[in-house]
């Protein structure tokens, strides 16, 4: 039997996340373990009036492509893939992995060689999204491997991200209409204000923010949401950061993550399990040992690590930084083809000062947010 969670979901992400309009092209992709929440946003997609494209895909060919692409397939860029994020109005990705591992053995200068081809593309979803030609939103569909992952059954997975994603499963649109009202205030506060610091156990940043613009995520391009961030200037960062929770990326787990900034780029960097693969990927690009964005988690309902960064990077009481590429609307210019999340948890005596005024301390604001 189908989750009837599902359909409220497919229409949320369809008339709400990238509100589909009549004659718009939107290309839904997803694997196909998640086939009855694909065909469900379909359906609702055809019934806006869009165009939808279904590209399902199946768990081994990343595996399989890696371990038996040559250098010149690494490179390669699909033209139907290009044509769509050059052209396509909306993007809908829904994520669920049979196999989570399933990259680790995957030599990670493999990945690095894909990543730098795909960066030119990346770019161009980037610039057309902060230009608003190119709507995009992505979402979990939960599968066995992520409840493994999160210590979880999958019942219990599944209600966590039901939950996570649809706070109030009777009006989930307008729970997220008020949360966005919420966070504005937050970024409203933050306007004008020129200077970042962050202390924490193992953790003590300096980055400018002057001229930068904080970004208010309220479950238009990620579902579930819960965030405001910005792209620091590029130069700014000082300092050292422990962070306190593994850093995912690629299907790699790396856990113990240190970096230490100066004049806004690692200078060094260590982790106590998968030091090698972080130090590669943190030499994909110029770009890559600098930082695209700071963000700070506001979604208090969801409570506990998950190995899974859509969820991981919101938690309320963290803060999170992403190696790699800024998103142009935040005025950030740092470009790469990596763009990698890490989280820290500051509920624990972590505060964040700006301009030398108290703005977050053990996890909550302190400033004040309601009428």
């Amino acid at each position: 039997m189908t989750d009837p969670r599902l359909e409220k979901l497919a229409d949320m992400l369809v008339n709400y996340s990238v509100a589909v309009q009549p004659s718009n092209k939107v290309w839904i992709r997803g694997g196909v373990i998640a086939q009855p929440l694909l065909l469900a946003i379909y359906k609702k997609v055809l019934e806006a009036g869009g165009y939808p494209y279904l590209t399902p895909t199946f768990p081994q060919a990343t595996e399989i492509f890696y371990k038996t692409a040559n250098e010149d397939q690494l490179k390669f860029i699909d033209p139907p893939r290009k044509l769509m994020i050059e052209t396509y109005d909306c993007s809908i990705n829904i994520l669920g992995d049979e196999n989570t591992k399933a990259l680790s053995n995957v030599d990670p200068q493999k990945m690095v060689i894909a990543s730098q081809a795909q960066q030119p593309i990346f770019k161009t979803y980037l610039e057309r999204a902060a230009r608003k030609e190119f709507r995009w939103t992505l979402a979990q569909f939960p599968t066995n491997a992520h409840a493994q992952d999160a210590e979880m059954s999958l019942e219990e997975y599944s209600d966590f991200v039901f939950h996570a994603m649809m706070p109030d499963p009777n009006d989930p649109v307008g729970y997220w209409k008020k949360v966005s009202a919420r966070q504005q205030k937050i970024v409203e506060w933050l306007k004008g204000k020129e200077e970042v610091r962050v202390i924490g156990r193992e953790t003590d940043l300096r980055l400018k923010i002057s001229g930068r613009r904080f970004i208010n995520c309220d479950c238009h391009e990620n579902v579930p949401d819960g965030e405001v961030f910005t792209g620091p200037v590029e130069n700014s960062i000082e300092g050292q950061v422990y962070f306190s929770y593994p850093a995912i990326y690629g299907g790699r787990e790396v856990s113990g993550v240190r970096l230490w900034f100066e004049k806004g780029k690692v200078v060094k960097a260590t982790a106590e399990k998968n030091e090698e693969f972080l130090l590669k990927t943190l030499d994909t690009d110029e770009g890559a040992r600098y930082v695209g964005e700071f963000a700070i988690g506001t979604n208090e309902g969801i409570t506990r690590f998950s190995r899974n960064i859509l969820f991981d990077e919101k938690i309320g009481g963290s803060f999170h930084m992403a190696l790699g590429a800024s998103y142009p609307e935040t005025g950030g210019q740092n470009q790469s083809a990596v763009h990698w999340d890490m989280i820290c948890d500051l509920r624990d005596g972590g505060e964040i000062w700006v301009d030398d005024q108290l703005l977050y301390k053990n996890g909550q604001f302190v400033i004040r947010l309601d009428d």
